[in-house]
Parts: structure tokens; sequence; C-alpha cells
């Protein structure tokens, strides 16, 4: 997997503060936040180098979806794909 991780989208609030109920397809602007389900063994550098990912497995992460991340089913959860760069932050 190299310098790719897998993450289990959180599912954000389906209402506003102001009480209006967002349907499922209204478009997300901004981060969004997951947590990490795998993480690769990081990516290799010009001369051979592996250059470890400092993400760990477990932690919730705010993310960048970007240019689209791959995303997946497995036995019915959806997972997304995401490279090491797309993170934006590790929420404690």
């Amino acid at each position: 997997m190299s310098d790719h991780i897998l993450i289990e989208p959180v599912k954000g609030e389906e209402k506003t503060k102001s009480g209006i109920l967002l349907p499922d397809n209204a478009e997300k602007k901004g981060p969004e936040q997951g947590s990490v389900v795998a993480v690769g063994p990081g990516r290799k550098s010009e001369d051979g180098r592996i250059i470890p990912i400092e993400i760990k497995l477990g932690q919730k992460v705010l993310f960048n979806k970007g240019y689209g991340p791959d995303e997946i089913k497995i036995d019915g959860k959806e997972y997304l794909i995401i490279k090491e760069e797309d993170i934006l932050a590790v929420i404690e």
C-alpha cells in the first residue's frame, strides 16, 4: 500500500445548528473526519529507503478528499483509500 491509508469515514451531522435537516446527497465542502483502519509501510525515497507513515492505526483524522479518494466496500461498510499527504490533522 506504500503511503496509502485506509479510512472509515465518520458520518457528519445530518442537521444544521438551526435545525435544518440535510439530505444524504447534499454537497459537502471542506475536510472530513474518519478513523484509520490500515496503514501502508510508507513511501520509497529516491535512494530506495522507506520513509514511514506518521499516522497510526486507530487514530481519528481530518482529511481532504482532494481529487477523490478511492471508495471501496468491505462487508457492507464503506471505506476510503487516501494518501498520507491528504491527512490534514490528527484529532485527539
